[in-house]
């Protein structure tokens, strides 16, 4: 009979990664199944990461916690999960044809940013250059003083607006289509910063060396870097397909310990409601990783 493993971990980035530190360090028995989409694999270089003095690649960083991950015998396979389904008090996890039994799983899968309307390839090497940008907390910094076009409307892209304009005073919010949608109090707000607010197309978004080029209704605009305002899909569908509350916008319920409402079954990361940063998920995944070896004592004593 196959033996059990005490924690299989969904997702290899900053979270993920982190608790399966933790938790080989706790002389679990863990495995982590990865598909390589992490987000923080996108950033071209953070900059707020503490200990980086001259900033890391994202690329880089989950390089170098897959190393220290393994080092501790943490098991990483490059593969994606179909299905997690509670059996028995424990865990059934589908990867293709195959099932692997565990007594606890932690979900670290994140979200996937909407991107603008434009080529893959255009937006990928956008995406290298800084020339398009999705986390205003994490590089807003990094557009001081520049011309910075944000794609989105309503409340949410008003918001987003706002927060870059303590950035730079340059800032302007295109609408993804032919039109805003703006209520009074979003338009107030935007002229009350004074950022401007142009309606679309917003089709072609045409990088151009070292600008960005946006249609707009009063003709294209260069931007130094745009930002768009398009929301997210949270991946947080194997969680809730085996029973676990979501929020309406699909992030994880859990609780002060990462736990979700199935037990046995814990979340970390940007999957989660919070804010999503790479600090915050890691802080997240060592809460979680713990927990998850003290439930494990709990059910069975470790190594006595």
């Amino acid at each position: 009979m196959a033996e059990i493993d005490d924690c299989i971990i969904v997702g290899a980035g900053p979270a993920g990664l982190t608790a399966a530190i933790y938790l080989a360090r706790f002389h679990l028995r863990i495995r982590l199944f990865d598909d390589g989409s992490s987000r923080a694999a996108l950033i071209p270089r953070t900059n707020n990461h503490a200990g980086y003095p001259d900033g890391i690649p994202g690329v880089e960083l989950l390089q170098l916690m897959r190393r220290q991950a393994e080092r501790f015998g943490a098991v990483r396979e490059d593969a994606h999960v179909d299905a997690i389904t509670p059996v028995d008090g424990k865990f059934a996890v589908r990867i293709g044809d195959r099932s692997v039994q565990t007594r606890t799983v932690l979900l670290a899968t994140g979200v996937i940013n909407n991107p603008p309307d434009m080529p893959k390839d255009a937006h990928d090497a956008a995406l290298a250059k800084g020339l398009i940008r999705y986390c205003p907390i994490c590089d807003g910094y990094e557009v001081t003083d520049k011309r910075v076009g944000v794609i989105g409307t309503g409340d949410h892209g008003m918001r987003e607006a706002l927060f870059l304009r303590g950035f730079s005073k340059h800032v302007t919010l295109v609408a993804p289509g032919a039109a805003h949608e703006l209520d009074d109090a979003c338009r107030a707000k935007l002229d009350a910063a004074r950022i401007e607010h142009l309606d679309g197309p917003c089709t072609p978004i045409t990088p151009d060396g070292e600008t960005i080029r946006v249609a707009t209704s009063e003709g294209e605009r260069a931007f130094d870097t745009i930002y768009p305002a398009l929301g997210s899909v949270i991946r947080s569908e194997l969680a809730v397909a085996a029973g676990a509350r979501a929020s309406k916008d699909g992030c994880l319920e859990v609780d002060a310990h990462q736990r979700t409402s199935v037990p046995g079954l814990f979340a970390a990361g940007d999957v989660v409601k919070g804010l999503d940063q790479i600090s915050h998920a890691m802080g997240e995944a060592g809460v979680a990783a713990t927990t998850i070896r003290n439930l494990l004592d709990e059910q069975q004593p470790l190594r006595r």
